[in-house]
């Protein structure tokens, strides 16, 4: 599992640790039954402090998300979690700034980077016309 945190934010550390665990388990990278990473894997792979990543655990257990089980780990629960349309649109953005970043850097000329994203686009979706077609 994968953390992105931002100290720049604005958004508490632990909040975001919650927001990170609650993604993955709405995209599919975590599944319910799932051990969660331990709070001191978690503190010392973001370098914060155990309290700030107990903290949101405790927070997706009020959540109903997760569950303690004592002497053996933190668990994703099995209820549905589902990622809203403002959620998913987010991590797209995010995804994109980044990626129109890394393009400023290359300097990259808008039109180069509109041709670019039109490409990559075109072959996501290429030859859906004819998928379930036999």
């Amino acid at each position: 599992m994968r953390f992105h945190i931002d100290p720049d934010s604005g958004v508490p550390v632990y909040l975001q640790i919650s927001q990170n665990i609650k993604r993955s388990i709405a995209l599919g990278s975590l599944r319910g039954g799932e051990q969660v990473p331990s709070v001191r894997e978690v503190a010392e792979i973001l370098t914060v402090n155990p309290n700030t990543v107990a903290k949101a655990y405790q927070l997706l257990e009020r959540e109903g998300i997760v569950a303690t089980r004592k002497g053996v780990g933190t668990f994703v629960t099995d209820g549905d979690i589902s990622i809203t349309e403002q959620e998913r649109r987010k991590v797209v953005s995010e995804k994109f700034d980044r990626a129109l970043v890394e393009a400023e850097h290359l300097r990259l000329a808008r039109d180069e980077i509109e041709e670019l994203f039109g490409e990559r686009l075109a072959a996501l979706y290429e030859g859906e016309d004819t998928k379930g077609e036999s």
